[in-house]
């Protein structure tokens, strides 16, 4: 996609845009059941960031940008204590990322006067740049930063409307489903002692901006 919009840079229409997004975060678990992890609450969380729609035909745009978008949700689990006893544990997660989203969107015509419908298909890739457990950023000496992966990976998929306000300025909004594609730490693997087990994000966005 990368290429296709270099290919077509010369004619491509440019639209550049500012987004805030509220994110309803939560978690999803690969593990044995034994250790009963499960999501006690999904959370409330913010995105914000530019967005760019270049494109390369009339209804057909590439779709990037940069956005900082908060994540996690208040998890519960079962592990073993320094005396060899299991009980429940409780965490609230809260990483921040920076999302660099690739995708395309697809628009239709007109479906009223200035009002066009749009569909949004691809990815994202994210770098964590924070991170806090139960409200804190430092747990028994160490930075809760280091227990989550640098990168994360997400699908998203997502639908939309653009209402013309002028010349050269649009509003839209739209709902997105980001579902993460990686696990996004180790540490739960090394303090249960299973390998097996994973962690990833899921959230829901309601999308709100004007391009220009």
């Amino acid at each position: 996609m990368l290429f296709l919009v270099a290919g077509f840079s010369a004619m491509a229409q440019v639209e550049i845009g500012l987004m805030v997004s509220p994110t309803i975060t939560g978690n999803r678990f690969i593990a044995e059941d034994r250790y009963n992890f499960e999501k006690d609450n999904s959370n409330l969380r913010l995105g914000v960031g530019v967005i760019a729609d270049y494109f390369f035909a009339q209804n057909y745009a590439f779709s990037t940008g940069l956005l900082y978008r908060s994540k996690g949700s208040d998890i519960s689990y079962i592990a073993t204590d320094a005396n060899g006893i299991p009980g429940k544990e409780e965490d609230k997660l809260a990483i921040q990322y920076l999302e660099l989203p690739v995708t395309l969107k697809l628009f239709t015509n007109e479906v009223a006067p200035g009002t066009i419908i749009y569909f949004q298909v691809g990815g994202s890739l994210n770098t964590k740049v924070a991170a806090q457990v139960d409200d804190k950023k430092v747990i028994n000496g160490e930075k809760v930063i280091k227990r989550f992966n640098i990168f994360e990976a997400d699908a998203l998929l997502g639908a939309g409307a653009e209402f013309q306000m002028g010349q050269s300025t649009k509003i839209f909004g739209g709902l997105t489903y980001h579902r993460g594609l990686t696990d996004i730490d180790d540490y739960y693997e090394k303090l249960i002692g299973d390998k097996n087990i994973g962690l990833k994000n899921n959230s829901v966005s309601i999308d709100v901006g004007v391009k220009f």
